[in-house]
C-alpha cells in the first residue's frame, strides 16, 4: 500500500489505532512510532499500523501535539484542490438544508465536524468571519476561502468579503501567529459591522471586535425555547453578551428583562440591540459581576420568577474542570435560592470539559443545597448547523437546561 502512494507514513500505537478506526481524526505526536519518508509541515501523511496496514491519511502538524488530523480513510482519495473545494460545499449545502431560513446567519463551517480541521467560518449575512487554529488549514486557507465564496455565489448568495479572526492562543501551537483582518486575497468593502437577524431580533455584529467572531450563533434555538417560558414574567438574563437571551424574552412578552453582564462594552451593545428592536421600555441593564450580583438580589429579596445563567466556558481544559464545576454550582445554586416556587431556570455550559454527566451532577447538588427539586421542561443542545459528529466527542459542546423550580 505505502509503496504505490506519493506521501510520506507514520506507523502508529496500538492505543491510535483503536481511536482511529473508531473513527476519530486526531493522531497525537507521542503515539507515532516511526516514520518513513520525509515528512512535510502542513503536507499529507499515511497512517499506518504497526503491522502496515493503512488506516487513513492526514495533514501533518510538526509543532502540535496533535501531530496528524486524519482527513479520509478513503485509500482511493487524493487531497488536490478538488477534494477541498468539495469539502467547502458539503458543509454549505448541508446548511442550507437544515438552517433555512437562517442560512444568512449560521455557523457554515465547524472543524472537524465538516472535515475541514481547525476551521470555522461564521456568515453575518453579507460577511463571512474565520478562524483558523491548524497548520494545513492556514497553508490551504486561500483554496478554502475561494471555494466559500464560489459555493455561495451558485446559490445565489454574494458576499463584500471574508474577515479573519484568527487571534486564538491555539494557533501559537501550530506555530502561527495571529491574524485578523479582512483577507486580502478576495475583494472586500464596507466597515467592520453588521446587522442580522435571528429569531425575528436585529443584533448589530462587530465582526472586529466582539468576542470571538463577534456573535455567539449556537444558542438561537435555545433562546427561541427560553422565550416561550418568558410572557408575563419577570426575567433575570445573567451574562448577556449582547443581548440575545433578554432581547428575545422581552420580544416574547416578558413583563420586565434585566440583562446583565461584566463588561461595560456588552451591557453598552445589548442596550444599542434593544432600541434597535424597540424593546427598551420593558428592559433595563447592569454591569455587574454577576457571582457578586446574584448573593446581594437574594439578600433584597429581589423579585425574579425566570433566571437565565449562559456564562463563558469556565474551563478550557480537564485540568481547571474541578474548579469550573464549583462556578457553575455557585451561580446555580444562587439562581435556584433567587426564584420562587414555581419560577423558572435555564441554565447552560459551552464547555467541552464539562461533559452532560457532571453538569447534570452539578445541578442535582445545587438543587439539593437550595432545598428545591428541578421539574426538567427542555433539554437542548447546540443549533444545527454545529453539527456533532459522534465519533468525534469534541464536537459536542454545548448543554442548555430549562427547569421549574418546586
Amino acid at each position: 500500500m505505502k509503496a504505490e502512494r506519493p506521501y510520506p507514513a507514520v506507523t502508529v500505537s496500538a492505543k491510535a489505532e483503536r481511536s482511529l478506526r473508531g473513527g476519530h481524526p486526531w493522531l497525537y505526536a507521542e503515539e507515532i512510532r516511526s516514520v518513513s519518508g520525509q515528512l512535510t509541515p502542513g503536507g499529507i501523511t499515511d497512517v499506518l499500523t504497526a503491522k502496515g496496514a493503512w488506516l487513513g491519511a492526514g495533514i501533518y502538524s510538526p509543532e502540535s501535539k496533535i501531530a496528524v488530523r486524519v482527513l479520509s480513510d478513503n485509500a482511493n482519495e487524493r487531497f488536490t484542490d478538488a477534494f477541498f473545494e468539495r469539502r467547502v460545499r458539503y458543509a454549505l449545502e448541508y446548511r442550507r438544508a437544515v438552517m433555512g431560513d437562517d442560512f444568512g446567519a449560521c455557523r457554515l463551517v465547524f472543524g472537524e465536524a465538516d472535515g475541514l480541521p481547525g476551521v470555522t467560518v461564521d456568515r453575518f449575512g453579507d460577511v463571512l468571519v474565520t478562524q483558523i487554529l491548524s497548520l494545513g488549514m492556514e497553508q490551504r486557507k486561500g483554496l478554502i476561502y475561494r471555494a466559500l465564496e464560489r459555493a455561495l455565489a451558485d446559490m445565489g448568495e454574494g458576499i463584500r468579503g471574508i474577515y479573519e479572526r484568527s487571534e486564538s492562543p491555539l494557533r501559537a501551537k501550530e506555530g502561527l501567529e495571529s491574524v485578523s483582518g479582512w483577507y486580502e486575497g478576495l475583494p472586500h468593502s464596507g466597515g467592520t459591522e453588521t446587522v442580522i437577524t435571528e429569531n425575528g431580533i436585529k443584533y448589530t455584529v462587530d465582526f472586529a471586535n466582539g468576542q470571538k467572531t463577534g456573535f455567539f450563533l449556537d444558542q438561537k434555538y435555545n433562546r427561541r425555547a427560553a422565550a416561550r417560558i418568558a410572557p408575563g414574567r419577570r426575567v433575570l438574563d445573567c451574562f448577556t453578551h449582547t443581548g440575545s437571551f433578554a432581547l428575545n424574552c422581552a420580544a416574547a412578552g416578558a413583563e420586565h428583562v434585566t440583562a446583565v453582564d461584566v463588561s461595560e462594552s456588552a451591557v453598552c451593545l445589548a442596550r444599542a440591540n434593544a432600541r434597535l428592536n424597540g424593546l427598551e421600555g420593558n428592559m433595563d441593564f447592569l454591569a455587574a459581576d454577576v457571582f457578586d450580583l446574584l448573593p446581594r438580589l437574594i439578600a433584597e429579596r429581589a423579585k425574579y420568577d425566570f433566571v437565565i445563567l449562559d456564562p463563558p466556558a469556565f474551563t478550557k481544559s480537564r485540568r481547571t474542570a474541578a474548579s469550573a464545576e464549583r462556578g457553575y454550582k455557585e451561580i446555580n445554586y444562587r439562581a435556584m435560592r433567587l426564584l420562587p416556587r414555581g419560577g423558572y431556570l435555564a441554565t447552560a455550559s459551552c464547555s467541552h470539559f464539562m461533559p452532560q454527566y457532571e453538569f447534570e451532577r452539578m445541578l442535582r447538588s445545587a438543587a439539593r443545597d437550595a432545598n428545591v427539586s428541578l421539574r426538567e421542561v427542555e433539554v437542548r443542545k447546540q443549533a444545527p448547523d454545529h453539527p456533532i459528529l459522534w465519533n468525534v466527542p469534541e464536537t459536542e459542546y454545548l448543554k442548555f437546561y430549562i427547569f421549574q423550580i418546586i
